[in-house]
């Protein structure tokens, strides 16, 4: 049981590309990996891998679990606009902490975000920011309640990076990866920081082919989609359930 009154304290941390981040007292855990810089990490292991993986269409509609500090939602929009990408982007995120969310307008971004901050600025005050070629949307709540609320249309992307399962374990169960997997779409790709075998089994389990990446000056990560990629390093599942037989997927509490 996590101590609410703790919700709201933070301590600001530079991370190793210069970014900043803040470490929760709550969770006990930073938002972004500090040795791996929070820029870096959210373009470097789940944009650009997602966007090279899903070239060419004409929209994309991205599932970003959690909010957070918004860097994965800003550095999507920062990607399209310094790539001139002409795609439509529609971004469905939840977070929990509202007052997190409210007190970005005054979070001191990396440069690479300066041209952003009248949107982040309206996700601050609304929640919800829309232009022709932008629309996001932050859904202030648990997220076990609100993304079974999303099935009227399928995600292209999902970007998986919630605090990690040993102190979040609740957005990585076997259960929390059936509601993503029934919002995905047939080619949709999933990208997570978490490597662990729970979080494998729990993708597998849901029908997910997986596959390692490795991105310049981060850590190796993990990219899940319903059909194998061939340009990426699959994982054999099968044979790492032979080898290692114990191994299980977290589950929700009975």
């Amino acid at each position: 049981m996590y101590d609410e009154t703790l919700r709201g304290e933070k301590e600001t941390i530079v991370s190793d590309d210069g970014s900043l981040t803040l470490y929760s007292k709550e969770f006990n855990e930073s938002y972004h990996s500090p040795k791996d810089g929070a820029l870096r990490e959210s373009l470097n292991k789940h944009v650009i891998p997602a966007f090279r993986l899903q070239h060419g269409k004409p929209a994309l509609r991205i599932l970003d679990i959690c909010y957070g500090l918004g860097y994965n939602t800003l550095a999507t929009l920062h990607y399209v606009q310094t790539q001139n990408l002409d795609v439509n982007i529609e971004i469905v995120s939840p977070e929990f902490d509202e007052a997190l969310v409210r007190s970005l307008k005054v979070f001191e971004y990396p440069p690479e975000f300066t041209s952003l901050r009248h949107i982040v600025e309206a996700l601050s005050n609304d929640f919800y920011y829309e232009d022709e070629q932008f629309k996001i949307t932050i859904l202030i709540g648990d997220a076990r309640e609100t993304i079974p609320q999303l099935l009227i249309q399928k995600f292209d992307i999902v970007y998986q990076d919630a605090f990690s399962p040993k102190v979040n374990p609740m957005l990585w169960t076997r259960e929390w990866f059936a509601d993503i997997r029934a919002l995905c779409s047939e080619d949709a790709v999933l990208t997570t920081y978490s490597t662990a075998a729970a979080t494998r089994m729990g993708l597998y389990e849901n029908g997910f082919q997986l596959h390692y990446y490795d991105a310049p000056d981060t850590r190796r990560s993990l990219i899940a989609s319903p059909k194998k990629i061939e340009s990426l390093e699959w994982i054999d599942m099968e044979l790492k359930k032979q080898r290692n037989p114990h191994a299980q997927s977290l589950r929700d509490p009975q």
